[in-house]
């Protein structure tokens, strides 16, 4: 079973920057798209961005476009989302997940298209 962890969080003040990460257990990690989703309270969770197999090609939500950006390091099983001029309204707990799919050709954004997920990181900016 694949298991995915993520770090990186905190609370830090508007304008500031954080770097998350995800770690895969097992071999096919390098298989399957990679995305990064949040949720803040009383919201439903929502797409943020998401990577290809291969780490040719992106995906982002407007919200974050310009400012996140998503890569990824099959060698060590990593996936990673460095946010920049953050904001409060980016303030949410931050879940990464794999595609459900292996070898994908076309971005998804849905939360049903993603599995296994990560037990979430806590993201607060302050104003």
């Amino acid at each position: 079973q694949v298991q995915l962890v993520e770090s990186g969080g905190g609370l830090v003040q508007a304008g500031d920057s954080l770097r998350l990460s995800c770690t895969a257990s097992g071999r096919t990690f390098s298989n399957y798209r990679m995305g990064w989703f949040r949720q803040a309270p009383g919201k439903e969770r929502e797409f943020v961005a998401g990577i290809s197999w291969a780490g040719s090609s992106t995906d982002y939500a407007d919200s974050v476009k310009g400012r996140f950006t998503i890569s990824r390091d099959n060698a060590k099983n990593t996936v990673h989302l460095q946010m920049n001029s953050l904001k409060p309204e980016d303030t949410a707990v931050y879940y990464c997940a794999r595609d459900s799919i292996p070898f994908r050709t076309i971005p998804v954004r849905r939360s049903s298209d993603f599995g296994p997920w990560g037990q979430g990181t806590q993201v607060t900016i302050s104003s």
